[in-house]
């Protein structure tokens, strides 16, 4: 397709002819919703038809529609539905393994075009699915390309490495209120509470009853009893010493010690699996990189991180199949949005339309390369010197990143370092 987005669209349009039905599905989780117009819009079903998410179900709608192309002399489909969660994909899967053509329509569009043929704001899925068919017609849909099997497993692994970060992170905001309400004074010793010798001693003594009576050397023989391997010297008894001090003055809560102790051993045992955890997602994510040449492309340049490359491959996909940097940026919402009306004109700001995922990983891949990469930051400082504020400094470069990415792919090259431009004397 070409580039702008007037010719995309216009040739989406296009792509239906008189000979296609036009099907919209309202996606649901236990069933769905299908209506039929023609080319021109026209409805061709009087009746929605429900269906449930089964292979019956499936093989039910299947039947119903080529009644509904019998009827009216249709030789063609399109399928267009919402991406609501994951409940489509088993039926989009299901279509295309019949040759049928599925499109997706943005459920934002849905909802604001669902006045459309009767003016009022009522909402149900019959009217959802029409609303879905009519988007489709207009051309205002994207197309479904399943990844290939690598990107696939490599989107799968991203989201679960995703998920055990949230629950790292619960669980270690968990153990810093646990601290903070029963040993506060732990944390002048050790101010990172997940060091060896902190989680040794949160393991050994949580609490500061538990240290009465104690002297260093003890404490420092409860550290190796935990598996700590280099545990005394003099920066350990030094410790140690301090860890007694602040448990002879501690303010921290003393009822309900033996529930509190429980508590903190169940936090240490979910953190530690956590941590195992995202160990082995880190080891499988790098074998997968490395049977993607893409991949190998991606890490010639120098600090973009194995992350945030398996994040750029994973939730984009195959980079080949872009042809400009800017789509990229849209589809993880980087893309520039105004609100300009008359003699107002708003504020430019990034859309966020897109996968936030993707949004976060760029960003924190940029913060990496402008601290590290010579090139990105000569760019860097070089926008600041222009005027240009920090944080908008980022986001154009997160810009020209995108297009260097695809371009790399598309040329099948590596990153080759931009010398300076001598200044004239």
């Amino acid at each position: 397709m070409k580039s702008t987005r007037i010719q995309q669209t216009n040739q989406r349009i296009e792509r239906i002819t008189s000979n296609h039905a036009v099907v919209g599905i309202d996606i649901a989780k236990d069933g769905h919703v299908a209506q039929v117009v023609d080319y021109r819009n026209r409805v061709l079903t009087p009746r929605s038809f429900a269906f449930s998410n089964t292979k019956a179900g499936f093989e039910a709608f299947w039947a119903w529609i080529q009644v509904v192309q019998a009827s009216h002399q249709l030789t063609s489909m399109l399928v267009g539905m919402e991406p609501t969660g994951h409940y489509w994909f088993n039926l989009a899967a299901w279509l295309q393994e019949r040759n049928v053509d599925v499109v997706l329509v943005n459920p934002v569009l849905t909802h604001r075009n669902k006045e459309n043929r009767d003016n009022t704001p009522s909402k149900n899925d019959s009217k959802d699915a029409l609303t879905i068919a009519d988007l489709v017609n207009r051309g205002l849909y994207t197309e479904y390309v399943p990844q290939a099997p690598e990107f696939e497993r490599l989107k799968t692994i991203m989201s679960d490495r995703e998920f055990w970060m949230k629950q790292n992170g619960s669980l270690g905001n968990r153990i810093v209120r646990w601290i903070d309400l029963y040993f506060p004074e732990f944390r002048e010793v050790f101010p990172d509470w997940t060091s060896v010798r902190s989680l040794a001693s949160l393991r050994a003594f949580p609490l500061p009853c538990d240290l009465d009576g104690l002297t260093a050397e003890e404490v420092v023989g409860e550290w190796r009893k935990q598996g700590m391997k280099r545990c005394a010297g003099v920066s350990g008894k030094a410790k140690a010493v301090a860890l007694l001090r602040c448990a002879a003055r501690s303010i921290g809560n003393q009822r309900a010690t033996e529930e509190a102790r429980r508590d903190l051993h169940r936090l240490l045992d979910a953190y530690s699996n956590t941590v195992s955890t995202m160990e082995m997602i880190q080891h499988e994510i790098e074998a997968l990189l490395a049977e993607l040449p893409q991949a190998k492309q991606l890490q010639s340049i120098h600090r973009l991180g194995t992350i945030a490359v398996a994040a750029i491959l994973g939730l984009a996909g195959d980079l080949r199949h872009y042809k400009h940097g800017r789509q990229l940026l849209r589809r993880a919402g980087l893309n520039l949005a105004e609100c300009t009306s008359g003699k107002f004109k708003g504020q430019i700001k990034l859309s966020k339309r897109g996968d936030s995922v993707l949004r976060k990983h760029l960003y924190f891949g940029m913060l990496s390369l402008v601290g590290h990469h010579p090139d990105f930051k000569r760019w860097h400082k070089r926008n600041q010197e222009r005027g240009m504020k920090k944080q908008a400094s980022l986001f154009k470069l997160i810009g020209k990143l995108a297009r260097i990415l695809v371009g790399m792919v598309q040329r099948e090259e590596t990153y080759r370092s931009i010398s300076p431009q001598p200044q004239a004397a």
